[in-house]
């Protein structure tokens, strides 16, 4: 008997998670349907999306864009209905005819549809770093409650989740520590007194992924990585002194579990996200991800260093946030996103992306009472942001 297809809501498509997710299901035309896409901004590129899947809802953030993708699509008679605003957001990742949503919106934005998708029990593909960040305890618990598969798309922790066994009673307290991996981003080997000199275009420019803007900077000052260890914290349930980071230049070990008997267990692949994307999707089984295979002959070596305080300052943030009062998390991944928005708008600079974050997260109280809602968590999330606009405002001093 043929299976039926898997029908797919893409929750940010046209950014890079977003298309390499369509790459992948292009490759099992009988496999997967799509159901949904969304995008923030990008009109012309969601209007080809749709023209070529026609999926039943497209979601754009506000209605003049909207409009605009509405009218076009009616032209060509594409029947893809076009809603817009948060709230369409969120119907779209509990519809009834879609089984997986793949949540690759970029940040604190991407909390409410993983919500939902959560509670509807359906299964979360997180690409999504920022939701865990940002809602961590929250959406674990939306997790249990409505039954719903959670499945992680960032690389690191796709491997971890792949080197383990499905039942956490069989690994829990079999775990010495895990390795998250980071590339170093582009300037690992850089002087670090001249970082500040740094300009969007070099910071975007990484080695070995391709990524959006926002991301690409993240890698590049390791706020990624200080991120991704407060995602690990909530996905495997672990102490944050059990989570480490390592930098491995070639992108090739994309991270480890380190077990109490010394054994070391870890994934390995080309640098490409379809093979995390595809696993998930398909996921407990293995399919065809469009990525090149991995030819040991050809590496020139792996390597593995200590990440440098002085180029990365933004890296123990994680730790410190995680033993913080609840809430640190979202206040620092709101100073983030403020900061980064303003280094590529260069209205400051790379190194004052760091001094945003510490010095919003030192200086706002989070006040989120013992199990904070949704709103409680939007609301804090908007006064991290406001206070990391008045600080770089104020301009912090050096």
């Amino acid at each position: 008997m043929m299976r039926p297809r898997q029908r797919i809501a893409i929750l940010g498509s046209t950014g890079s998670i977003g298309a390499s997710t369509l790459d992948v299901v292009a490759h099992h035309p009988g496999r997967f349907e799509v159901a949904g896409l969304s995008a923030h901004q990008r009109v012309d590129e969601l209007y080809a999306q749709c023209l070529h899947w026609r999926p039943r809802v497209a979601v754009l953030p506000d209605e003049a864009r909207a409009r605009v993708l509405r009218q076009r699509l009616a032209a060509e008679g594409v029947p893809t209905e076009v809603a817009s605003g948060a709230h369409a957001l969120c119907e779209l990742a509990a519809a009834p005819d879609v089984d997986s949503v793949m949540a690759a919106i970029v940040g604190a934005a991407g909390l409410a549809p993983c919500l939902a998708a959560a509670r509807a029990g359906k299964r979360l593909l997180l690409a999504n770093k920022e939701a865990l960040v940002v809602g961590g305890a929250l959406l674990m618990q939306a997790v249990a409650e409505g039954g719903a598969a959670l499945l992680p798309i960032d690389s690191e922790h796709s491997a971890i989740f792949q080197c383990l066994p499905d039942a956490r009673s069989a690994w829990h307290g079999h775990i010495d520590h895990l390795v998250l991996t980071a590339s170093g981003g582009p300037f690992r080997r850089r002087d670090p007194a001249t970082l500040a000199d740094v300009t969007p275009e070099e910071a975007v420019a990484h080695p070995n992924w391709v990524m959006g803007r926002k991301i690409s900077v993240d890698s590049a000052t390791m706020m990624n990585k200080a991120l991704e260890v407060i995602e690990a914290r909530w996905l495997f349930d672990l102490e944050p002194e059990r989570l480490k980071v390592m930098i491995h230049p070639q992108s090739i070990v994309h991270s480890m579990v380190v077990c109490r008997d010394g054994s070391v267990l870890a994934q390995l692949g080309t640098p490409d996200m379809r093979v995390p994307i595809a696993y998930g999707l398909a996921h407990p089984e293995r399919i065809e991800s469009g990525a090149a295979r991995l030819d040991f002959l050809a590496l020139p070596g792996l390597s593995f260093e200590a990440p440098d305080a002085a180029r990365f300052p933004g890296l123990p943030l994680a730790w410190h946030a995680l033993a913080g009062p609840a809430g640190s998390t979202a206040v620092l991944n709101a100073a983030n996103e403020e900061a980064v928005a303003a280094f590529l708008a260069a209205d400051i600079g790379f190194t004052d992306i760091h001094r945003i974050n510490t010095a919003t997260l030192e200086g706002l109280e989070p006040r989120l009472g013992a199990a904070p809602g949704l709103d409680d968590l939007l609301d804090l999330d908007r006064r991290a942001r406001a206070h990391a606009r008045a600080l770089m405002r104020r301009r912090v001093p050096t």
